[in-house]
């Protein structure tokens, strides 16, 4: 059973964080996001450390009116959340772009038109994201944890 539960935690990726604000069940919170150098103690003296402030979207917090804003918390997503949100950015734009990439080129012979066409078949893909965002943001969600 100990194992179980260590294995959960694995397979967790945290960050923590300062909550901006809380507007119904939704809690903004900014966190620091760091490379994997940037807690290097020679970090300060190399150019390939960098770590940048971004603020998450948690939605459907239960129990907000304990939160308040500056108060610090803990936002996780389990790896299988972080794959698939790199799948629908990443990973399934890229073999959109080079099948249409090398389809158009085929077909035409035209270079120029096959990397417009190939650009241009992001647009209706990253349409049909924006479309169903409600769905994706119930299997994309992060999870709060107060300190």
């Amino acid at each position: 059973m100990r194992l179980s539960y260590l294995c959960k935690v694995h397979n967790q990726i945290s960050h923590s964080g300062i909550i901006e604000s809380v507007v119904g069940d939704c809690v903004k919170v900014r966190i620091l996001q760091t490379s994997a150098c940037a807690a290097c103690k020679v970090a300060a003296h190399c150019s390939a450390s960098e770590s940048k402030e971004k603020i998450v979207d948690v939605f459907n917090v239960r129990n907000t009116v304990s939160l308040k804003v500056g108060d610090p918390v803990m936002v996780s997503a389990s790896r299988d959340v972080a794959g698939r949100a790199l799948l629908f950015a990443f990973g399934i734009p890229f073999v959109v772009l080079v099948t249409v990439l090398v389809v158009v080129l085929q077909l035409t012979g035209q270079e120029g038109l096959a990397a417009l066409s190939g650009l241009g078949s992001l647009i209706p893909y990253y349409f049909v994201l924006w479309l169903f965002r409600n769905n994706l943001r119930e299997q994309l969600a992060f999870q709060l944890e107060t300190n």
